[in-house]
């Protein structure tokens, strides 16, 4: 992996309940000396990307982030487009919804309107979501270039649950499936308890650049309940790929089971 990257990939440490780290919890976490994670962080620092509390000298992100995310939104109004989409999906479902985007070798959510019901699934804000383990992760697998899938497959597939899949066979399976249904489930395969249906955000290129998707207790899911939710995530999920300004392959068709 090169240094860049390597540096670059602290920062998907940071999330809502960890908005800091101090230098050793980075090199326990990334794997890398402290030496050179802190060499990365002065060098990131220096860009403003991430800055160092004067007393606890813990590490967490700078002002520079704040910057970026405001050009990028300004020129690809994510934020705009997405969230009145999420608002209504979770209102005709009742459920909570979420929208990411790829970030690297993850997606990351950039979008979460959650449930008004007090059993209700949560998610942390810019929470990064493993491809394999995550009905967005299939659903974005499904439709990434073949490349990116033959990356996915290769890749190692850690357990987050016992029903976590974990063989590239049966991944690849899971991946066929959702490309002939146009969705993506999954049945507590990244939180206990937790069922999620998702559905691919196409890019300019008509390859997926992300997932729209709705995540509801597993106490609650029905087939009734699953064919409601799909049929408000179907538009959700092409109004959130025609806001994005992508397009869809021509071999798209509506989910259907």
């Amino acid at each position: 992996m090169r240094t860049v990257e390597k540096a670059l990939r602290l920062l998907d440490y940071y999330d809502g309940q960890n908005p800091e780290f101090g230098l050793s919890d980075l090199a326990r976490l990334s794997g890398i000396d402290k030496a050179t994670v802190l060499r990365m962080l002065g060098d990131m620092a220096a860009t403003g990307l991430v800055d160092q509390d004067p007393e606890s000298r813990k590490w967490r992100l700078g002002a520079g982030i704040l910057r970026l995310a405001r050009l990028r939104e300004a020129a690809f109004p994510v934020t705009r487009v997405l969230t009145p989409i999420l608002e209504r999906l979770a209102a005709e479902t009742g459920e909570t919804a979420h929208a990411s985007l790829i970030s690297g070798r993850h997606l990351g959510t950039v979008g979460i309107v959650e449930s008004t019901r007090s059993n209700r699934v949560s998610l942390e804000p810019g929470q990064m979501l493993p491809l394999h383990a995550t009905a967005s992760g299939l659903a974005y697998g499904a439709f990434a270039r073949p490349e990116l899938r033959a990356q996915l497959l290769a890749a190692p597939l850690p357990a987050a649950t016992a029903t976590t899949p974990t063989d590239p066979h049966r991944l690849a399976e899971l991946l066929d499936q959702a490309a002939r249904r146009g969705y993506a489930v999954a049945d507590q395969t990244y939180e206990d308890e937790v069922f999620g249906i998702a559905m691919p955000i196409f890019g300019p290129d008509g390859f997926a650049t992300g997932a729209l998707a709705v995540a509801t207790p597993i106490s609650r899911m029905t087939d009734t309940h699953t064919a409601a939710i799909l049929a408000a995530l179907a538009p959700a999920a092409r109004e959130a790929t025609l806001g994005l300004g992508g397009r869809f392959p021509p071999t798209q068709r509506p989910a259907a089971d």
